[in-house]
């Protein structure tokens, strides 16, 4: 079991790779080590987790980045993660991300192009699929752009609305999900530049910002937010990588995750090829950021990229090489320094308690 004075991470990976499915860990919150305790691989494939309440504890949600897609609930109160219940089916193929929203899981389906909601039911296991979302549109990168991709699904800070991202729609939906029906309905559409690919954002600690971080070209997009009426603007883009290091065509980086950090001050990104972090500084409202700095990952294709509860530990979950390494965040510049690793094969994703 996993003490008291420890803290607790739940690691999602590729079991078609040689992943061990769903992973958890105790946290060393002293030194960010993570120490990895069982896993179950009840589920295919889940890429992305998220925590949730129960009456009795934590459920951990995952979905199954498969074909058809799942999505599943497990019991964490012990080191192995436990399902709640059979995985539900999604109604779209390969989700890549999932969030809590109105007392439903909601599900981000790329292949598919569309974003389906899940009641959660009392004891925190999900219903059947309750509506399904479909995105429309495509992009000129006919290669990773000929149909809708959402990558991404978010709940925003005022918990009103939901943002989907669309790498192959080069755009931004916000979605109204009725709590009562779960029933989806797009509210509005925020076209980036064509080409960029946006794969995930992150919001500012005000609820007033939003950082969209393009895959297909290493840009960050910087968007107003407006909560009571649901409207994303865009205000500008930022690089996330120097020019001189993404000119060489043989070397091509596919930018994964953007975190905020807690003060607002600070942005990071994590970029698969270049196998980096970038780290921006923000300014005083929050609409300008810019780079100051890129360090190594430590590992190969960080997939994803997370702070710990208390903003002082960065994490980043390195696919291709299989280990989580950790970086202790400097206060004063931003910069992460790299303190430590663990083994993880085929990891996606960490997420903390």
């Amino acid at each position: 079991m996993i003490g008291n004075s420890a803290g607790r991470a739940f690691l999602g990976s590729f079991t078609s790779a040689g992943g061990l499915g769903v992973t958890a860990a105790s946290v060393d919150r002293e030194t960010g080590a993570l120490t990895l305790l069982g896993s179950t691989d009840a589920v295919p494939d889940p890429s992305f987790l998220a925590v949730g309440p129960r009456e009795n504890g934590t459920v951990l949600y995952a979905v199954g980045e498969s074909a058809p897609g799942v999505a599943a609930a497990f019991t964490v109160d012990g080191d192995v993660p436990t399902l709640l219940a059979p995985a539900q089916a999604v109604d779209g193929d390969a989700p890549t991300h999932l969030t809590l929203a109105a007392n439903h899981l909601v599900t981000a389906n790329y292949t598919s192009g569309s974003v389906t909601a899940l009641p959660v039911l009392a004891d925190g296991s999900l219903g059947a699929a309750a509506s399904v979302l479909r995105h429309e549109g495509s992009g000129p990168d006919t290669g990773r752009q000929e149909a809708p991709h959402a990558h991404q699904v978010l709940a925003d800070p005022s918990g009103n609305w939901l943002v989907s991202v669309d790498l192959g729609t080069d755009s931004v939906r916000v979605c109204a999900l009725d709590p009562a029906t779960g029933a989806l309905r797009l509210h509005g559409e925020t076209a980036l530049r064509p080409g960029t690919g946006p794969r995930h954002l992150a919001f500012h600690p005000s609820g007033a910002l939003a950082y969209v971080l393009g895959e297909l070209e290493p840009v960050l997009t910087v968007c107003r937010w407006d909560a009571e009426t649901g409207r994303l603007d865009v205000l500008g883009e930022a690089p996330v990588l120097p020019e001189h290091e993404t000119a060489d065509e043989a070397v091509r980086t596919y930018p994964s995750e953007v975190v905020v950090a807690r003060d607002g001050r600070f942005l990071w990104t994590a970029n698969r090829g270049h196998d980096s972090i970038s780290v921006l500084t923000l300014d005083e409202s929050g609409e300008k950021a810019a780079l100051v700095a890129t360090v190594g990952c430590g590992g190969r294709w960080p997939r994803d990229l997370t702070l710990d509860p208390s903003g002082q530990w960065l994490y980043a979950a390195n696919e291709h090489s299989g280990n989580v390494s950790w970086f202790a965040v400097d206060a004063e510049t931003g910069i992460p320094r790299h303190a430590g690793s663990v083994e993880a094969p085929a990891v996606s994703c960490v997420v903390f308690v």
